[in-house]
């Protein structure tokens, strides 16, 4: 049975040298895939263009969807920027098949053209939604992001296992500080930082964790994600 075995292993290793060739994408190892895959509902959205865009619309392509904001001063643009790379070093072929989204929580700041710059420092082709803040919030709890604000706190501890801005209070800013003797706060916005994705039925299947992102394993899945959920 030893000849058995030997020659298993010889046609495993040539299958594998096969695929390899022929530039099939391993099966994706990291993540979390959902048991039970969320239909996404018709949540009334805006894109970045000012077009109503229901949250569950689908062109097609894969979704990588990311929940942030336009003030963020860290993990949002450290994320943004992750893709960025991971989706320009995609081949043409696969990186039409794949759509970069990204979903604020501020959308009382982030207007359709606020987004639309803010998305253009990073790659022209990814895209946004904004909207009312009860839709936002509707949208994150059915994708299992938390997204919640704080009340107004002097700025200074931050919880990072989650995401905490702390940004100046609309007005004068610094003069007004100065006046009131105090600095100036503003709620705090805190929200989960995971990418989502979502197939080309708008079905929400997998989950990252942004460390999964910022690590490269959501770039090492890419290939096979896009195999696995990014339609024909």
């Amino acid at each position: 049975m030893k000849w058995l075995t030997a020659v298993l292993v010889a046609v495993a290793a040539v299958l594998g040298g096969l695929l390899l060739y022929r530039g099939v994408s391993p099966a994706p190892a990291g993540g979390t895939v959902l048991d039970n895959p969320v239909a996404l509902p018709a949540l009334r959205l805006v894109n970045e263009r000012g077009e109503a865009t229901p949250l569950n619309a689908s062109d097609g392509r894969m979704r990588l969807v990311f929940y942030g904001f336009v003030r963020c001063p860290d993990v949002c643009p450290a994320t943004l920027a992750s893709l960025a790379r991971v989706y320009a070093d995609l081949p043409e072929t696969q990186r039409e098949r794949v759509q970069v989204q990204f979903i604020t929580v501020d959308p009382g700041h982030d207007r359709p053209e606020v987004v639309r710059d803010y998305l253009g420092r990073f790659n022209p082709a990814f895209s946004g939604l904004t909207g009312e803040a009860a839709t936002i919030d509707e949208a994150a709890r059915v994708m299992f992001v938390g997204n919640r604000r704080i009340e107004p706190q002097p700025a200074a501890t931050g919880d990072h296992s989650a995401h905490l801005e702390q940004a100046q209070s609309a007005g004068d800013g610094a003069a007004n500080a100065q006046q009131a003797g105090a600095a100036a706060v503003q709620a705090a916005l805190i929200h989960g930082d995971q990418v989502s994705v979502v197939d080309p039925q708008g079905r929400f299947v997998r989950v990252y964790a942004n460390g999964e992102v910022l690590d490269g394993t959501l770039a090492a899945d890419l290939p096979g994600l896009i195999r696995t959920y990014g339609g024909s």
